[in-house]
């Protein structure tokens, strides 16, 4: 239990790593104060052949030059010039694999993320959509680089395990790309649960 390790981030299978999160428990101590929760939505991204990556065809940039290093660090981006989206890092160096954290299960310090979000009445709404999560976090672009070993993000491990039947694959969300990677099943979520972003079944 506690700290994944590197090693859990440092493997090839970036859609087993995205499936393997589910349930593990994400912290973050910005400003001061915890917050988090349990993930219960995630995506996978696989460069160099993913269309949907940021690092389609190995595209290195000076936005996404961080999903280039070795897995176990933030991939921090703004989304539309607005939303802050966190990432993890995975696979060995120059493998630019990746996985958005979208949605959690908050847990942490829920009454910082109702003030962060100005939401005072449906928890669930907190940590629903990966803009939101980085919201109530407080997390954002400076964050991008961080090592999840160190001590403002990390996720741990506290032995919470979701049954096979209540993790559903789905298709990403938001992607207007080529087959098979528009539809290809490499988002997982917690089937029924509240917090997840739609659409889901």
């Amino acid at each position: 239990m506690g700290k994944l390790p590197d090693s859990f981030y440092q493997r090839d299978d970036v859609v087993g790593i995205a499936r393997e999160l589910m349930g593990k428990y994400l912290l973050v101590n910005t400003e001061g104060i915890l917050t988090g929760g349990v993930i219960v939505e995630t995506e996978a991204y696989r460069a160099p052949e993913d269309r949907g990556s940021h690092a389609f065809n190995n595209r290195r940039t000076a936005r996404n030059n961080i999903m280039f290093a070795t897995g176990g660090v933030v991939y921090m981006y703004i989304c539309y010039g607005i939303h802050d989206m966190l990432n993890i890092v995975t696979g060995t160096e120059n493998r630019a694999h990746a996985v958005l954290i979208r949605a959690l299960q908050p847990v942490v310090g829920i009454e910082f993320m109702r003030e962060r979000r100005a939401i005072l009445n449906d928890d669930s709404r907190l940590c629903r959509g990966p803009g939101a999560l980085a919201k109530a976090l407080a997390l954002r672009k400076i964050h991008n680089g961080i090592s999840l070993q160190e001590d403002e993000i990390w996720i741990e491990d506290r032995g919470l395990v979701f049954a096979d039947q209540d993790i559903i694959a789905a298709p990403r969300i938001g992607l207007n790309i080529e087959e098979p990677y528009q539809s290809i099943a490499w988002r997982f979520y917690k089937k029924g649960d509240p917090n997840v972003s739609k659409p889901h079944v």
